[in-house]
């Protein structure tokens, strides 16, 4: 077995979904998910088909976005793995209905950071192991960054 390290290419601003499914469902799915959830909602979505053809099944509503989607999920490469770029929407706005999703196994980072994604190979094939979603902190927050905290969820209406 080989550890390879995948650094998602994305811009700064856009927001992924990477996770785990297990059926050649979570395509449409997906897609029917972030069109009711969020109505002006633009995405692409990636799918790395584990079994059949294995092909990377792809969908979405803004044609750079899928371009986005397919080059990451080829690079990472891992049976039944999905990566979802979104603009016009936030992860929060979109988690809930993909964790009701019944095919969707588990969620391994939804972030706008850079991150890198630890790949197995075996002789079989990749599986994701984990995510590096950002970088490690560098202090514990004072009194003066709780309130830039609290201050900046409401001002950003995830607050009251």
């Amino acid at each position: 077995m080989v550890l390879k390290v995948i650094t998602i290419e994305k811009p700064d601003e856009i927001n992924f979904i990477l996770g785990q499914s297990h059926f050649i469902k979570t395509v449409e799915d997906i897609h029917e998910a972030m069109v009711q959830t969020v109505p002006e909602i633009r995405f692409g979505l990636a799918f790395c088909e584990a079994s059949g053809p294995r092909l990377i099944r792809y969908t979405g509503t803004e044609e750079s976005l899928i371009e986005l989607a397919k080059r990451n999920a080829m690079k990472i490469g891992a049976g039944h793995s999905f990566i979802l770029f979104l603009k016009n929407a936030f992860p929060i706005n979109v988690m809930p209905v993909l964790k009701n999703l019944p095919e969707i196994c588990r969620i391994f980072c939804a972030t706008a950071n850079t991150t890198q994604v630890i790949i197995a190979e075996s002789d079989q094939g990749r599986g994701i192991l984990g995510v590096i979603d950002g970088n490690s902190p560098l202090d514990v927050e004072g009194e003066d960054d709780i309130i830039k905290r609290k201050e900046f969820l409401r001002n950003i209406g995830y607050k009251l």
